[in-house]
């Protein structure tokens, strides 16, 4: 049973498949304008949009370099202040060992 399923899907697919083939022929065989004049009005319309599309990805790739560079300041921000805080916890734990000898000492 459930193999008669998938056999009438694959040939609602085949006449869906078959129909849309048939209807784009219908559409250019009565299309409004020449062959050349339909080329050149798709040529024109999706040359712009490729026009669009290209300045569209300049911009996402400088946009991406900037957040790039951002993130990397950034990074080096938090990296300097961590050397920073590590610094003075290196100089605190020193003292705090320079302290203890003395304390021990005059014990």
């Amino acid at each position: 049973m459930a193999e008669d399923r998938y056999e009438g899907s694959s040939s609602n697919m085949l006449f869906f498949l078959l129909g849309g083939l048939t209807g784009a022929a219908v559409a250019l065989l009565y299309a409004p304008r020449s062959g050349r004049e339909t080329r050149e009005m798709l040529s024109d319309r999706f040359g712009e949009a490729a026009e669009r599309g290209r300045e569209l990805k300049e911009q996402v790739v400088a946009r991406s370099r900037e957040l790039m560079d951002e993130a990397g300041e950034y990074v080096d921000r938090q990296r300097e202040g961590l050397d920073k805080r590590r610094e003075r916890l290196s100089a605190a734990i020193e003292a705090g060992r320079q302290a203890y000898r003395e304390e021990k000492e005059k014990m």
